[in-house]
């Protein structure tokens, strides 16, 4: 956990994979995480109030932000509801994809009691409308790096549109990834994918001014790469990102 942003009434930091936003008591989870970081900087005595306006599924990395307050709370979460935060991912996927950049658009619903989602025709019960803008920022000799912007905030939206197109995010068995990523894992729900929320921008629950937050993919992201801007531990810097994305 790296802190992003922080103040009276938010805490932003940066979710390592694998990790789950929020687990029942007892079970380790980024929630918990962060209230025992609130509770030994603040010497608080008594428990600790976050809100959580919003979640990223475990095996996706990135910026999350916790509310400190009731109020604040309230606020962020009308933002998400109300399609007024701006979110942007990377994401490295299986393949080559041909166009410099598109949107995509697509029905989609989660499968009975199920952990993931289908593609859907329009008229299918349950069918909700998911619509994602995409550049490629890079391609490799058999992945793409891909930035995704949200429209629409569906389950597993990226991952199931990127599948539906041939490009799987690397990963991701769930949607027919053939490819593995990141750092071995023991069990299937540590395994981790390359997909990554790279930025998040809303409006400061009472300054009213806007608040981006940015964080760094994990440095196992440039494994196997050879650009000299590759460091040797740690995330990866601004700097040498934009090197490596051609941003």
């Amino acid at each position: 956990m790296h802190v992003l942003f922080e103040d009276h009434h938010l805490i932003a930091v940066s979710k390592p994979a694998g990790v789950m936003t929020q687990a029942p008591a007892g079970f380790p989870s980024l929630e918990a995480e962060v209230k025992a970081y609130i509770k030994e900087k603040y010497a608080k005595p008594a428990g600790v109030y976050l809100g959580i306006p919003h979640r990223l599924d475990r095996p996706v990395s990135g910026v999350i932000v916790f509310c400190r307050n009731t109020k604040a709370a309230q606020r962020v979460h009308e933002q998400f509801q109300k399609h007024q935060v701006a979110k942007m991912y990377w994401a490295l996927v299986e393949g080559t994809v041909a166009d410099d950049a598109g949107e995509w658009r697509d029905f989609v619903r989660k499968v009975g009691d199920e952990a993931r989602a289908e593609i859907v025709a329009a008229d299918a019960d349950g069918a909700k409308e998911a619509i994602t803008a995409y550049h490629v920022l890079r391609r490799d000799a058999d992945s793409t790096l891909l930035e995704l912007t949200p429209k629409t905030g569906r389950m597993h939206q990226l991952r199931v549109q990127a599948a539906a197109r041939g490009h799987p995010v690397l990963g991701d068995v769930l949607y027919g990834a053939t490819r593995t990523f990141g750092p071995p894992a023991e069990l299937p729900r540590d395994r981790v994918i390359a997909l990554h929320a790279r930025r998040l921008v809303f409006e400061h629950p009472f300054r009213k001014t806007p608040v981006q937050l940015d964080a760094p993919p994990p440095q196992y992201w440039n494994a196997g790469r050879t650009d000299p801007g590759a460091n040797s531990g740690g995330d990866a810097s601004d700097s040498q990102l934009e090197g490596q994305t051609k941003l």
